[in-house]
């Protein structure tokens, strides 16, 4: 009816009698719909009751739910797809107590000169520009949807599973003031900023909260604010460098993961990995040197040619790299979890890593890349 009755009526009209369009743009969505496709109706029972929605699972995730339906198309909703739509709001909520939480003592004279960033820092710092860039064009575009799928992807894949893990070691290991922490705290800072302005016209009263926790904001509400600008400006980073990095990663964790399944070892600390790499992979990951067992979370690795690789392990075509994994049989160190061959060996500090005696006696651990 309102496409019949008013806006298609209203646009020949006004054309007809004015020779323009009576409006400037207008938005309009499919049927909403139940999970089977059938139009939401009283008489059928399957009407949904929006009062009952929003005290049940609150509003934010109500307005999560609207922002992820492509309203181009029939619009669906029933209890299981509020349910995922309330997981995926979970995942969001929770990214941003970790960087609230590893926030805490941390206000912007801690931050540290982007020259002097942590490599992987930058990275970050760096893929939350374009992912806003993106966001600001999709909410430009009406294009809600694409806006929720890029921040739960930055959530889920960029933070959760590769940079919040990489970062816990040196958050919890590295000394307070190091600038190997300082370094990490500087990127979550701004991009705790920044979540919240691409969060704040979708699930409002969660990203008014998560403002107010920010450590030494100077604006009353997120809502008095715009579009995140003050970002640092970074060293050049390589970003096809990194992709190339994750991707190595995903393929090492699928073959600890392989190696866990059949009892060998029980985490990623415990593996010591050989990574047998053609010529330019391989320059890439010898660039990391030691910090490649952070990246990786692993006990200890080392890179070959791929053409030294042993027959029976397979090469994955896209990369050009091979992945063997061996329990570690030297002691864990008590304060990080790696596993060393100094354990047990330094005087007064037996049950510690060389690296932990350095970062509580005040030689602190130097970061170049992760």
């Amino acid at each position: 009816d309102q496409h019949r009755g008013w806006f298609n009526s209203s646009l020949t009209t006004a054309v007809a009698m004015y020779g323009q369009v009576p409006y400037k743009t207008v938005l309009t969505h499919g049927y909403t719909v139940d999970a089977e496709g059938k139009k939401l109706s009283k008489s059928k029972g399957n009407y949904v009751d929006l009062d009952k929605l929003v005290k049940q699972y609150g509003a934010d995730i109500l307005r999560l739910w609207v922002s992820s339906t492509d309203y181009r198309h029939e619009v669906s909703i029933s209890e299981d797809i509020l349910k995922q739509t309330g997981d995926a709001y979970r995942r969001i909520r929770n990214t941003a107590r970790f960087l609230l939480a590893n926030l805490a003592d941390f206000d912007k004279s801690c931050e540290v000169a982007a020259s002097e960033l942590v490599e992987l820092d930058a990275w970050l710092i760096t893929r939350a520009q374009v992912i806003q860039q993106e966001i600001e064009q999709a909410y430009k575009a009406y294009q809600f949807h694409v806006v929720y799928q890029k921040i739960h992807h930055f959530c889920t894949i960029d933070l959760g599973s590769f940079y919040l893990d990489v970062i816990k070691d040196r958050q919890y290991t590295t000394p307070k003031e190091s600038l190997a922490r300082r370094s990490c705290q500087t990127a979550m800072y701004h991009v705790i900023q920044a979540l919240c302005g691409w969060l704040a016209p979708i699930i409002s009263f969660t990203a008014e909260e998560i403002w107010q926790a920010i450590p030494g904001q100077t604006s009353e509400s997120i809502f008095l604010t715009t579009w995140y600008r003050a970002w640092p400006q970074t060293m050049s980073v390589d970003m096809q460098q990194w992709t190339q990095l994750h991707n190595v990663r995903d393929e090492v964790n699928k073959a600890i993961e392989l190696t866990r399944q059949q009892g060998a070892i029980g985490s990623g600390l415990m593996a010591e990995v050989t990574l047998y790499a053609d010529a330019s992979l391989l320059a890439l990951l010898e660039k990391l040197g030691d910090e490649l067992r952070f990246l990786l979370i692993t006990a200890k690795t080392k890179v070959l040619p791929l053409e030294e690789k042993p027959h029976d392990l397979i090469t994955h075509a896209e990369l050009k790299l091979a992945v063997d994994i061996n329990a570690s049989t030297y002691p864990k160190c008590a304060r990080c979890w790696h596993r060393c061959a100094e354990v047990g060996e330094i005087v007064n500090h037996p049950e510690l890593c060389q690296r932990c005696v350095g970062n509580i006696t005040g030689t602190a651990e130097q970061r170049t890349f992760a």
